[in-house]
């Protein structure tokens, strides 16, 4: 490439330093555009300092503790977080079935 510009009087440095000095030109000017302004708050969310209600609370949270889990046998479980298999308690402790994880009620 340089081979045929070699009367022009331009060699690979002044070459590459005059694309850094162009590409600088261009990212300075576009950096203004991207600039964000910071927005200002509206004074609604000051006032309204509420938790807001859940659109997707049905109110079967309270139902769905009570009723109980109980396998074929009788015995009341849960399910496990970790395999999603059966825990049943073995004094104050809920113990997996299939991987042995555990925890005290």
């Amino acid at each position: 490439m340089f081979e045929n510009l070699q009367g022009s009087g331009v060699d690979r440095r002044s070459f590459l330093r005059g694309s850094a000095m162009f590409a600088l030109a261009i990212g300075v000017s576009v950096v203004p555009a991207f600039a964000q302004q910071p927005q200002e708050k509206p004074k609604e969310d000051e006032k309204k300092k509420e938790a807001p209600k859940d659109p997707f609370d049905t109110g079967k949270e309270k139902e769905d503790k009570d009723k109980k889990l109980v396998d074929a046998e009788g015995r009341e479980y849960r399910v496990c977080p970790q395999c999603a298999y059966n825990m049943y308690k073995q004094g104050r402790m809920w113990v997996c079935e299939n991987c042995g994880y555990s925890y005290v009620e």
